[in-house]
C-alpha cells in the first residue's frame, strides 16, 4: 500500500505540468479541460435557473459589452504571443443576477456572474472592467482546476499518512496537525496566490482592452471602504488584505498600460 500511494504521488507530479501561458510558469493541475468544463457549464446553468438573471437593463449589456471586450483582448494577447486557439473549449457567458451580495464570480471555462450588490462599488464601467478582469483571468489561467488538483494533492497526503501510521494516539495527532498545516500553510497561501496572478493578469488585458489599468487600485479602495476594515489576518485568508492588492495594482499598473501600447492602445477610458 506504501508503495502504491508513492506511485501515485510520482504519477501526479509527473503527469501534473501545465504551463501559464501569462506567467510563462508550470502549474499544478492534472483535471483537462474536457474533464472540467462540461461539469462547469452543467452547474452554472442550474444557478441561472435557481437564481434571478437580469437582462435587458443597462447594467446587464454594460456587463456583456465588458466581458466581451475583455475576452477578446485575452485572446488577442495570447495569439500574438504564441498561443492561438487557447481558448477554443472556452464557452464565454456573462450574466448579472439580481442578489445585494458585494461579489463576483468566475466558472472553469469562461462562465462568469456579478451581482448587483457590486455595482455600487464598482461605480462606472471601467469599475466592471477591473473586476471582470479578474475573473476572466481567473478562467485563463486554469485557477479551478488546480484548486481541484491541489484538493486531490490533500486528500492522497491524509490518506497516506493514515494507511502508514498505525498508532492511533499518533494518527489522531497526524490528522489535526495535516488539516491545520496544509490549510495554513499550503491551501490558503495557494489561493491567495492564485488571486494575486488573477489581479495582475486581470490589469493587463483591461488595459488591451481599451480600460485605464490606473483605475484599478481606486476600486480596491471603495472595496475596503466597503469592507468598514473589517477582514481576517491575511495568512487566515483565501484573499490578500485589500492594503496588499492596492499596492500591487498601483506598482503593476504602468506596466499594463505598456502591455497594452504593443497592441496600439495609448488612451483609456
Amino acid at each position: 500500500m506504501k508503495k502504491l500511494v508513492l506511485i501515485v504521488f510520482v504519477f501526479i507530479g509527473v503527469s501534473a505540468c501545465k504551463v501559464n501561458p501569462f506567467t510563462g510558469q508550470k502549474t499544478l493541475n492534472f483535471y483537462p479541460n474536457s474533464q472540467v468544463f462540461p461539469s462547469a457549464f452543467a452547474q452554472y446553468d442550474t444557478f441561472l435557473t435557481e437564481n434571478n438573471v437580469v437582462t435587458g437593463t443597462a447594467d446587464s449589456q454594460m456587463i456583456t459589452r465588458v466581458g466581451q471586450r475583455i475576452s477578446s483582448a485575452a485572446e488577442r494577447w495570447l495569439t500574438a504571443n504564441g498561443h492561438p486557439g487557447y481558448l477554443a473549449d472556452y464557452k464565454w457567458e456573462y450574466n448579472l443576477v439580481k442578489d445585494e451580495t458585494v461579489n463576483a464570480w468566475c466558472m472553469p471555462g469562461g462562465k462568469i456572474v456579478f451581482y448587483t450588490g457590486i455595482l455600487p462599488i464598482t461605480q462606472t464601467e471601467t469599475g466592471v472592467a477591473v473586476v471582470m478582469g479578474h475573473e476572466v483571468a481567473h478562467a485563463l489561467a486554469d485557477h479551478g482546476a488546480q484548486r481541484m488538483s491541489a484538493g486531490t494533492l490533500q486528500q492522497v497526503g491524509a490518506v497516506a499518512g493514515n494507511v502508514a501510521i498505525k498508532n492511533q494516539q499518533t494518527l489522531g495527532l497526524f490528522n489535526q496537525a495535516y488539516g491545520v498545516g496544509t490549510q495554513y500553510l499550503g491551501m490558503l497561501p495557494f489561493s491567495r496566490g492564485h488571486e494575486t496572478e488573477a489581479d495582475r493578469i486581470g490589469l493587463q488585458i483591461m488595459a488591451i482592452a481599451g480600460y485605464d489599468p490606473y483605475e484599478a487600485a481606486e476600486l480596491w479602495k471603495r472595496m475596503k471602504a466597503n469592507s468598514g476594515g473589517e477582514a481576517p489576518p491575511e495568512f487566515m485568508s483565501t484573499h490578500p488584505s485589500n492594503d496588499t492588492r492596492i499596492n500591487n495594482l498601483t506598482v503593476w499598473a504602468p506596466d499594463a498600460a505598456a502591455e497594452a501600447a504593443k497592441f496600439g492602445v495609448t488612451k483609456f477610458n
